[in-house]
């Protein structure tokens, strides 16, 4: 095997990747080495890409970037006993740590020592990446390594759209980029009664309208009190899934939900925001915030449902060679689908 490969590199405090030749990493024990098939670009490589206040907060330079991963295993650690030479994977990019309360209970999604690969810690962009045997996941042969590489955004979207029971239920999704969209197909595939999704990009709820079976709501020209007038919709929304990061679209969800709605929050406003708490008490809301994927148990459930007929392949609009990751990048800053990177 040769020595070095091709990485998607952040060089420095400034705006872009570089694509250049690293070490191949060297691994221990209890990793594996896997070769990288295909990678997505993710919301999170974008501010690291544009080098905002948050990624000059957390992100070290230089670092492999990336977290959206399918590939096989090329190298095994000598301790790991349960993976194989050629097993196809994907794997969980948080790496967790082994002391706190909430990871030795196995609640590891909620660890506070949790890094994460290409954000913390060399990442996923590259033709090679080093991983804990722990966190690998691997895949069926239903799910190809197109699918496989973007398990983690829909994780994300099925962990948030799993915080409550949705069947029978009226949902509500504020931000239809590609994780909103994708919690949308999970709300209709568990059962969800009406499933509307908000945003004020038109290319996006078209999208949406594409991929999903949802009503597609621009709220900068129609009324949400309308949608549901002709939904037959008498109380409001049972339960809110909220992806834009987004205050007005947050306070949307609050006043459109019925009295003990409830609420999951996996967008992130940007800075502080303004909150009118009163609505939250008097209409006796539940917020819950999401973070991640619930390890390991959002991986069996989005397996399973991809297994069972869960399609999200229409939420990836752009697929290209590692070469033209400056296009992939380009698409993203202008509201795009997921795009996947080919390494192969």
């Amino acid at each position: 095997m040769k020595n070095s490969m091709q990485a998607l590199v952040k060089t420095a405090p400034q705006p872009g990747l570089t694509l250049r030749q690293e070490p191949l990493p060297e691994i221990g024990p209890e990793d594996v080495l896997i070769k990288i098939n295909k990678t997505g670009i993710c919301g999170t490589d974008l501010h690291i890409w544009n080098w905002d206040d948050w990624a000059a907060r957390t992100v070290p330079t230089p670092l492999i970037t990336g977290h959206e991963f399918a590939g096989e295993i090329v190298e095994l650690g000598r301790d790991v006993t349960d993976l194989a030479l050629g097993q196809r994977c994907s794997g969980e990019g948080h790496l967790i740590g082994k002391k706190s309360r909430q990871s030795r209970a196995g609640k590891f999604h909620l660890d506070p020592q949790t890094r994460g690969i290409g954000v913390n810690e060399q990442g996923a962009f590259a033709e090679y990446l080093r991983l804990p045997a722990f966190n690998v996941v691997p895949l069926p042969d239903a799910i190809d390594d197109e699918i496989g590489a973007i398990l983690d955004p829909l994780g994300n979207a099925v962990h948030t759209a799993l915080s409550f029971d949705l069947v029978g239920e009226d949902v509500l999704i504020t931000g239809a980029g590609p994780i909103g969209i994708m919690a949308a197909c999970v709300a209709r595939h568990v059962g969800a009664r009406h499933v509307v999704i908000t945003d004020i990009d038109q290319r996006r709820l078209d999208l949406a309208a594409s991929v999903a079976d949802v009503v597609p709501v621009n709220v900068a020209t129609q009324e949400l009190k309308e949608v549901e007038g002709a939904l037959k919709m008498k109380e409001g929304f049972d339960v809110g899934l909220e992806m834009s990061g987004s205050q007005t679209a947050l306070d949307q969800m609050v006043e459109n939900l019925v009295m003990g709605g409830r609420i999951a929050l996996l967008g992130i406003p940007p800075g502080k925001s303004p909150v009118d708490w009163s609505r939250i008490v008097f209409k006796a809301i539940t917020l819950k915030g999401v973070y991640g994927r619930e390890i390991f148990e959002t991986w069996y459930k989005m397996i399973a449902m991809l297994e069972n007929g869960l399609d999200v392949r229409g939420v990836i609009t752009h697929r290209l060679k590692v070469a033209d990751y400056a296009k992939g990048f380009d698409a993203m800053q202008q509201g795009s689908g997921k795009v996947v990177l080919d390494w192969t």
